[in-house]
């Protein structure tokens, strides 16, 4: 029998492991950016020709544009709740919808010193990430509650630096804070991993977020450029209350909803050329999309609705790109339906992660749609707007309430994207169909339920700014 020379053996053993470090090495970064109330239509991608995006148009030259991503979950809360459980919201009580503690308040987004929050119990993308020797960072608003139980560092980041929740959570809102029922707000603050380091105090510092919050993502990637990682970022822009710093409010010519539209864009273009600068372009998995439908002042393009009111396309609907050189070839556009719940299991696959099998995970695996794959189908058959909407194939149910009554209207979003001609009444076997589909997906819902995590004692992280710097200050030093 033929045996290899020793020195052979020794080499293909070398190779072996070097082979293995390689692997390791190779797992590939992800940087996620999560803007707060952008529109379908407020980039030039998604056929925006106001609004200067020159990074987010070359992010899409060089990357996928995806025109049916949709969010799981509305609002700020149960948005992110899903984006990163790969859960819909009011399965795990953070929409304020089937799950309610009695005594306590329930609202649909948590506020300054609430009980509630996304429990420790459940498993985010960056506790996955982690356990596969990711170093994970978050840098923006977090809004799953500002308990310490609840905040980043609970929740599987290493690294935090961002503001609790909203940023018109603040006493610049004179409407006050209905869960500690107080008028106004409380001071607003900047977080450091568990402390407040700062205070956001008007409206200057109200515009330095979107630049702090950029600093810090770039700070943690040039950090951790030699290991895997993962980079959150759910900016506070552009949502409500709007101030722009003056180089962009004056290249916006006044326009304050444009300048926060571009000020994202530079945020972006940052990311990308440090990515860029320190060869990690080649292993790291961009995406950028919102958290929801656009508030007032943004464009939906083409889609009917927006932040708030029934859920129609624009309500959902949400403009998305991924980036990937050398993976994602550049100038796809995907049109396969995908939806936030659908990162934490995909994400899974692309890093070698484990998905979490104790617990019902909604998301589905989509690596095909987040890397442009030719032909690439949707494992969506149905897609769910909440419990309040359903969509199957290009038919669309949606379901409101007017003047106290269920109100059902039928589209064909393949020759209405606008849901201008309801076809209830001409259609209705195809409305009692989705109707009924819709009534079985909440039905299940409500039978598969986790609870949120409630704090016996939640107060506020501030109450008084006492000696606390201001955010520029703070940056000053």
């Amino acid at each position: 029998m033929n045996q290899l020379p020793f020195k052979r053996i020794l080499i293909i053993g070398v190779i072996s492991i070097l082979g293995i470090c390689l692997s390791a090495k190779q797992k590939p970064n992800i940087v996620l950016m999560f803007i707060d109330d952008m529109g379908y239509g407020d980039i030039g991608p998604f056929g925006n020709k106001i609004n200067q995006t020159p990074h987010l148009d070359r992010m899409a030259e060089e990357g996928n544009v995806l025109t049916q991503f949709y969010v799981a979950n509305t609002a700020c809360t149960p948005s992110r709740a899903a984006l990163l459980t790969g859960t819909y919201a009011n399965r795990i009580g953070m929409d304020g919808g089937l799950q309610k503690k009695e005594g306590i308040p329930s609202f649909i987004v948590n506020f300054p010193g609430d009980h509630r929050g996304l429990n420790p119990s459940e498993i985010t993308i960056a506790e996955m990430l982690k356990e596969n020797g990711y170093a994970t960072g978050c840098f923006g608003k977090w809004h799953l509650g500002d308990q310490p139980e609840f905040m980043p560092l609970a929740q599987g980041f290493d690294t935090y630096f961002g503001i609790p929740y909203s940023n018109d959570m603040w006493p610049g809102n004179k409407r006050g804070n209905p869960v500690t029922n107080r008028g106004p707000y409380e001071p607003l603050p900047i977080v450091l991993q568990k402390k407040a380091v700062a205070h956001v105090s008007d409206d200057y510092d109200q515009a330095l977020l979107a630049e702090v919050i950029t600093d810090e993502a770039i700070k943690f990637i040039r950090k951790n450029k030699k290991q895997p990682f993962f980079c959150f970022i759910p900016h506070s822009h552009v949502h409500n209350p709007r101030f722009a710093r003056p180089k962009f409010l004056q290249r916006a010519e006044g326009n304050v909803n444009r300048a926060h539209v571009e000020e994202v864009d530079d945020s972006i273009g940052r990311v990308l050329n440090t990515l860029r600068s320190l060869k990690l372009d080649k292993n790291t998995l961009v995406m950028f999309t919102s958290d929801n439908g656009g508030a007032g002042g943004m464009s939906m393009g083409p889609l009917r609705g927006g932040k708030g009111g029934p859920k129609y396309e624009g309500h959902m609907r949400v403009p998305t790109l991924t980036w990937w050189p050398g993976t994602i070839q550049g100038g796809t556009k995907t049109q396969a339906i995908g939806v936030t719940t659908d990162l934490l299991p995909t994400f899974a696959k692309l890093t070698g992660s484990k998905i979490p099998n104790d617990r019902k995970i909604d998301g589905k695996i989509i690596d095909g749609i987040l890397l442009g794959k030719k032909g690439v189908k949707s494992p969506h058959k149905i897609h769910y707007y909440e419990v309040d909407g359903i969509r199957k194939g290009d038919w669309k149910l949606v379901k409101k309430k007017v003047k106290g009554k269920i109100i059902r209207e039928l589209y064909d979003l393949s020759k209405d994207l606008g849901e201008k001609k309801d076809l209830a009444e001409t259609m209705p076997k195809i409305v009692e169909e989705l109707d009924q589909l819709l009534e079985q997906h909440a039905a299940s819902i409500e039978g598969n339920l986790r609870p949120p995590a409630y704090s016996k004692n939640p107060k506020p992280i501030l109450k008084e700014v006492g000696n606390l710097p201001t955010l520029r200050e703070y940056l000053k030093k």
